[in-house]
């Protein structure tokens, strides 16, 4: 109960020190250069306003009572497979599956046309779906499945995800409500600690399936997520059928909530998979999702706007302008540039009001992230900084960008299931854009340090001097910035033996 009061107080003060902040920061003597103080302010609000989205979320932070599994009910377990995924992996998957204590049928969708698969479901009494040739890659083989099958409830279950025995007593008890179509458990990773890259991915996920999405629950919100999610089967039906795309889970969900369905979030972790381990899988993944998440954000959201509640409507706008950091993250890379460059300064601001105005802010929203982490789903493993996590989302803008203009211009980009193996030797093709930006950084810090300590005489030094040293330090936090994306890639550049 104290938490929820901490809670409470911290967001109050946190809205405070907003407000400080933005009656500082929108002042007309602030303005230097209108374009370029739009565009900072974009950048600077857009951060902000996902921190208070995020507190919204944290005060209507609520956990569904446990609900016993019912007897009785039809269960499917539908997991897909592949050309190129390892065989090994299905081996592991298909045998939890048949330990998951709940009476079920599992389903192996199966597009590999390799015979091994269709004798290896046999063996761990799976049904073997052949589903070669369907459009719409994983969504489009549920779909046909559907059409082949009875069962009243489907999990989708990635063939990277181990589940544990216990997962359908948990999540099949709240469907005795009509009106769930849905329900989400939390996804955890048992490869975090395998390299960097996978360490980072994995701290991108930790608040999401901890505070967020118990936040989301509590307002009717909550997400399906492409793996652990059980549908109600006429709840699919009465949509048309999962939802198709690069980001299908996504369109699934929100066509669920326009369709009066509701949703469950169980925050418990009842099966662990994968994350990318290397840094170009990890990218390509970013890829798909951005470019299916805005395409959401521009064609599903609206079409699904006016049947949506109040809080769904925040939600998915949220959701689909998570990728917009790689807009922010061009912004905040290049106006210290510009500024150190061709002098065009965005802002006429004294750093030490800025500051004064700022930490306040900083500070609190801290305090509230790490006070947050109590309701991590496995705080020993997840609790944190996260600052790997941070670092790896800072590096990706430009696949971010690129995800927001193919969704513009209606580009295809191709299904491609998430690597389940780690991939080496690409270290310079994945390097050229972190090393490009730090040595445009230190070159241009280099000069300035010199034109400041040669060149410049003492007058000029003293009106332009802390502008100038201000732009160069923000030069030297995107470097840093970079360093992690530089890094991940280093650490791929040759695979490693274990050793003795």
């Amino acid at each position: 109960m104290w938490e929820r009061v901490l809670i409470a107080v911290l967001i109050f003060l946190a809205l405070q020190s907003v407000v400080f902040f933005g009656a500082w920061w929108f002042q007309l003597r602030n303005v230097s250069n209108v374009a370029l103080f739009v565009l900072l302010s974009i950048a600077t609000w857009y951060g902000i306003f996902r921190m208070f989205v995020g507190w919204y979320n944290l005060f209507h932070l609520e956990h569904p009572p446990e609900k016993a599994a019912p007897e009785g009910l039809s269960v499917a377990i539908f997991t897909t497979s592949s050309p190129g995924e390892p065989y090994d992996m299905f081996v592991r998957t298909l045998d939890a599956a048949r330990r998951i204590r709940y009476p079920h049928t599992t389903y192996l969708l199966d597009d590999t046309r390799d015979p091994r698969f269709a004798a290896l479901a046999a063996e761990m009494g799976a049904v073997h779906l052949e589903l070669v040739g369907f459009p719409g890659a994983k969504a489009g083989k549920i779909n046909e499945a559907l059409k082949m099958t009875k069962e009243d409830f489907i999990l989708v279950l990635d063939p990277d995800h181990i589940p544990f025995p216990e997962f359908l007593d948990r999540v099949l008890g709240y469907f005795e409500n009509e009106s769930v179509g849905f329900v989400q458990v939390s996804q955890a990773y048992y490869n975090p600690p395998e390299s960097f890259v996978a360490r980072g991915a994995a701290e991108q996920t930790f608040t999401f399936y901890g505070p967020i999405m118990q936040g989301m629950h509590g307002t009717g919100t909550a997400v399906a997520i492409g793996a652990n999610c059980t549908f109600r089967r006429t709840a699919l039906e009465s949509i048309g059928g999962h939802g198709i795309g690069l980001a299908e889970d996504l369109v699934t969900s929100i066509r669920l909530h326009a369709g009066g369905w509701e949703s469950v979030y169980v925050p418990e972790i009842v099966s662990r998979g994968l994350v990318p381990s290397d840094l170009g899988s990890f990218l390509k993944q970013q890829l798909k999702w951005s470019r299916g998440v805005h395409e959401v954000l521009f064609h599903e959201y609206p079409r699904a706007f006016r049947r949506l509640s109040f809080h769904q409507k925040i939600s998915y706008f949220m959701i689909g302008s998570y990728y917009l950091v790689g807009l922010t993250s061009l912004i905040y890379f290049t106006i210290p540039l510009l500024y150190l460059w061709v002098g065009a300064q965005p802002a006429a601001m004294i750093l030490a009001e800025y500051l004064e105005h700022a930490i306040p802010l900083a500070l609190l929203g801290l305090a509230i992230y790490r006070l947050s982490q109590r309701w991590l789903c496995d705080p020993v493993r997840e609790r944190g900084w996260h600052w790997r996590g941070t670092l790896l989302k800072i590096g990706a803008w430009n696949v971010f960008l690129r995800g927001l203009w193919f969704a513009i211009r209606g580009i295809d980009v191709p299904y491609i299931p998430t690597a389940k193996e780690r991939k080496f030797g690409e270290f310079w093709r994945l390097a050229r854009l972190p090393l490009g930006v730090i040595a445009i950084s230190a070159a241009t810090v280099g000069i300035v340090v010199y034109q400041r300590l040669f060149v410049l005489d003492e007058t000029h030094v003293r009106i332009t001097t802390e502008a100038t040293w201000a732009m160069a330090g923000f030069l030297i936090i995107n470097s840093i910035f970079m360093s992690g994306r530089l890094w991940a890639a280093w650490q791929d550049r040759v695979r490693r033996e274990p050793e003795d």
